[in-house]
């Protein structure tokens, strides 16, 4: 058995006592009386041209092991959005990388009183998990995220149907994460907009931006693109840049940096170098 689906094995079986079925339109009546989340969307696209960073909070993985096993999860956040990220990313995912809804929820309410306290934007969350089913993202919403994740690979059709038909009534954006060819013509033909190449292969966790470099000149130029995994350096992101990405999702470099913000500046500030972004779709 690979990783992904001892993964994604294991998250059925936790969340099997929780689920229930979720109507499009209890979904539709919680976003009703929320407040509206910050745009994950918008915020991938920088006005100013820098590539968009979005930042993970991430205590281990399956693939590092312990990265920061303590990290205070709305205290990362703060230190991301002083920073000048993009949007977070917060791992809901327990046993295998040390993440809880419960740190979403903290995130969120320190991204609110922190709009109370100082000019910084309230910048978006996306709950990075193994998403199988509309409850949790009826929680994904409940809990103040913008966005949830469907891992293409992962999933069948129907359940990136459901998934997605229930971000869009609870007015959460989708990220959808693929690794190879078939995955992106899956995610197309679902409608995806905002699509992120993950680098890292789920199933033997071997990492290689080539992997972006291939898959997002192929993609059609309406999608948001987003390059996973495997950036650690400036240069990294000069890659993904030339690649054609919009964003990066950088989580473990971030957490281990010792100068934290002068890495995030110069992830941002990344020229591209090398390839340019054509588009065969």
């Amino acid at each position: 058995m690979d990783k992904l689906t001892e993964i994604m094995a294991h998250k059925r079986r936790e969340i099997a006592p929780l689920i229930r079925p979720v109507a499009l339109s209890e979904l539709e009546q919680l976003n009703a009386r929320l407040p509206a989340p910050p745009s994950f969307a918008a915020a991938l696209r920088p006005a100013d041209g820098t590539l968009a960073i979005i930042s993970e909070i991430k205590r281990r993985s399956p693939s590092a092991g312990a990265i920061a096993e303590n990290t205070s999860a709305p205290g990362q956040a703060l230190r991301y959005q002083t920073a000048g990220a993009s949007a977070l990313s917060v791992l809901t995912d327990e046993k295998y990388f040390g993440g809880t809804l419960d740190d979403l929820r903290a995130v969120a309410a320190a991204m609110n009183a922190s709009a109370l306290q100082k000019p910084l934007p309230i910048i978006p969350i996306l709950r990075k998990d193994f998403m199988v089913h509309p409850f949790q993202v009826l929680q994904a919403r409940d809990a103040g995220a913008s966005a949830i994740l469907i891992i293409v690979r992962a999933l069948t059709d129907g359940e990136i149907r459901a998934l997605h038909d229930a971000a869009r009534a609870a007015g959460l954006d989708a990220l959808f994460e693929i690794h190879n060819e078939p995955d992106l013509a899956r995610a197309l033909a679902h409608d995806a907009t905002i699509i992120g190449v993950n680098n890292r292969d789920l199933a033997r966790f071997t990492t290689d931006l080539a992997i972006s470099e291939r898959l997002i000149p192929q993609f059609p130029k309406t999608v948001t693109a987003v390059s996973e995994s495997g950036i650690h350096t400036a240069t990294d992101a000069a890659r993904a840049r030339a690649a054609g990405a919009h964003a990066a999702l950088v989580g473990e470099a971030l957490m281990r940096a010792a100068d934290m913000p002068a890495l995030m500046q110069s992830l941002r500030a990344a020229q591209p170098f090398g390839r340019t972004r054509f588009n065969s779709i």
